[in-house]
Parts: structure tokens; sequence; C-alpha cells
């Protein structure tokens, strides 16, 4: 009888130091927790000016021409000039090279 007082009595213990051992453990997840939770929140700032400052750069940039100023660009408006029929502009540089030291 004794023995089984003695027995629950080493299990009452080590419940007690299991308990003190997770209440320390809670105690530095908490803290833990706590400064995570505040750097989270600088890295937002953080993010969120950065945000800022890019969109401001964005708003200083040129805007780009309207759908009306692009139908007419320059350069554009010159006829293609097609090549002469005896010319190698549809051959590979290579080939009318090629080409052209044979005809020699």
């Amino acid at each position: 009888m004794i023995s089984e007082f003695q027995d629950l009595s080493d299990k009452i213990d080590r419940l007690a130091q299991l308990t003190q051992s997770l209440r320390a453990e809670n105690y530095l997840l908490r803290q833990a927790n706590t400064l995570l939770s505040a750097e989270n929140l600088a890295f937002k700032e953080r993010l969120i000016e950065a945000q800022r400052r890019v969109e401001a750069l964005l708003d200083e940039l040129p805007k780009p021409p309207d759908a009306s100023d692009a139908e007419e660009e320059p350069g554009t408006d010159a006829p293609l000039q097609e090549a002469p029929p005896d010319s190698d502009a549809s051959v590979s540089p290579q080939l009318a090279h090629t080409h052209r030291q044979g005809a020699l």
C-alpha cells in the first residue's frame, strides 16, 4: 500500500515538473511570438513604403503615346521597295555569297 502511494506521489511530482516545463516553454513561445509579430508589422510598413516609392517613380515616368498617335509612326510612310528579280535578297547571306562566287 505504501509503495502505491509512493508511485502515485512520484507521478504527481513528474506531472508538476512537466507542467512547470510546459509553462516555461509557453512563456518563451509567447515572447518569440510577440517579437515576430512586431517584426512582421515592421516588414509590412517597409513594404507599404517601398510600394509608395515605386508608385511615385512610376508616376514620374513619361506616359506612353495614345492609340491615335501610334497609327502614324515616323518612318513607316515610305513604300516598301522590292528587290530586283535577279538579286539575292531572299537568300541567306552565306548562300548569296556562295552564289556570287559561283557566278564569277
